[in-house]
């Protein structure tokens, strides 16, 4: 057999060529609205590609380390496989659960189960996969990507320690010497990350009725959102619609940095505020008013809430009769899928352990359109809306996982 060429590794593993990359873009441009066909361009759909294929290898990793290779070698469950090792099991289960299902649909392990029965997993021969493949060809295709990458490979390095109960994923990944991390990750410069915050400016271009604009953000972490949205209104000329533009965070140091971000790149937003806000507490307790909002905006923030019913309900009060909630989401295409970026943030005890609700908060972490649907419904709002369609693009397109959601307040309440 002659020798495999690092290319012909990934292609074997499904990632597609440029050309193939650049046929996906261009038929996604008959489903998208043209003002995000560029987000989702070739170099996008490749690199998002790319990037499964580094976790999943970092996954596989990780499953050996842990010894769950070894444990997984007779059938069983999640809880059943992690019974077997020395893991700690109420930090392992979320994480272990998502690998073996992530490993399986990648046809790394066995599965059986499904349709109301509970999934079982089997691991046999599995493959030597170097993850350093892909990344290599990722800086070749678009090094704009490596903030994504070198978090991922930090969450890989500790994820035995979080498994085992040694150290919390929030200590992982939140100590004060990987704030550059952070910094480099929730930035506009990182292509990863920056399709989320054009996903939610072109939804709050498209939705936000013409008039006056009193902006709430949630969860505005290091300000590239609220940079990409103000830029976004400026060019479509409604800078002098803004009244006021609420900038929050909870975590100070990224607030005195997302504060910099907004400063820096708008001196002239004399309408804009900043300040701590605990979405987990009542938001009249916070200085939020009731109605105060004619539209409240976060970028993957309300999914971490605690309390989903109770947060949404907050921001209910918070709006004005007929104001919008946009938020731009990571989602779940259907009930049960693994998505890469969840192999970093399922360390976060917040991701993991939210308060669930069996109709539409089922697991922790990122949620599918319909869930998103009957929580917001369930909380009072109505006209609930998804930019792109993904319930409607989800039989051509079935990976494609981000979107905002927006819902209004009904006017008179």
């Amino acid at each position: 057999m002659g020798a495999v060429t690092p290319v012909d590794d990934l292609a074997a593993h499904g990632v597609p060529t440029p050309e193939a990359a650049a046929a996906h873009a261009e038929a996604l441009t008959h489903v998208l609205p043209r003002a995000l066909t560029s987000a989702f361009d070739p170099v996008f759909i490749r690199s998002s590609l790319l990037f499964d294929t580094f976790v999943d290898r970092l996954a596989l990793q990780v499953f050996r380390a842990a010894g769950l290779d070894g444990a997984a070698r007779e059938p069983g469950t999640a809880t059943e496989i992690i019974a077997r090792t020395d893991l700690r099991a109420d930090r392992a289960l979320v994480p272990v659960d998502w690998m073996l299902r992530r490993l399986a649909d990648r046809g790394l392990l066995e599965a059986g189960g499904g349709a109301g029965v509970p999934r079982r997993f089997r691991a046999s021969a599995l493959p030597e996969l170097d993850p350093g493949v892909a990344l290599t060809e990722q800086l070749r295709w678009d090094p704009a990507w490596r903030p994504a990458y070198t978090l991922a490979e930090t969450a890989a390095a500790d994820y035995p320690a979080l498994l085992r109960g040694e150290r919390t994923g929030e200590e992982i990944l939140f100590s004060p010497a990987r704030l550059r991390l952070w910094v480099e990750f929730f930035s506009n410069e990182n292509n990863f990350y920056a399709v989320n915050n054009a996903v939610g400016a072109v939804a709050i271009e498209t939705w936000a009725p013409a008039g006056p604009l009193r902006i709430l953000e949630l969860g505005g972490g290091l300000g590239s959102a609220a940079v990409a949205l103000l830029a976004r209104l400026k060019a479509a000329g409604r800078w002098g619609d803004l009244r006021d533009y609420r900038f929050t965070e909870l975590v100070p140091a990224f607030l005195r940095r997302g504060q910099q971000a907004v400063q820096r790149s708008f001196p002239d937003a004399a309408f804009a505020t900043f300040g701590a806000l605990d979405m987990n507490r009542p938001f009249g307790e916070q200085s939020v008013a009731a109605g105060a909002a004619s539209l409240v905006y976060a970028v993957n923030t309300v999914h971490v809430a605690r309390d989903l019913d109770v947060t949404l309900r907050e921001i209910v009060h918070a709006l004005a009769p007929g104001g919008h909630l946009v938020m731009s989401e990571c989602v779940h295409p259907a009930p049960g899928d693994a998505l890469a970026v969840e192999f970093i943030f399922n360390l976060m005890e917040t991701f993991r352990t939210p308060v669930l609700h069996p109709a539409h908060r089922p697991n922790g972490g990122f949620l599918t359109p319909a869930q998103w649907r009957r929580a917001l419904e369930a909380a009072g709002f109505v006209d609930v809306r998804l930019l792109p369609d993904i319930e409607r693009m989800a039989e051509r397109f079935p990976a494609f996982c981000v979107a905002a959601i927006g819902a209004r307040r009904p006017d008179g309440r």
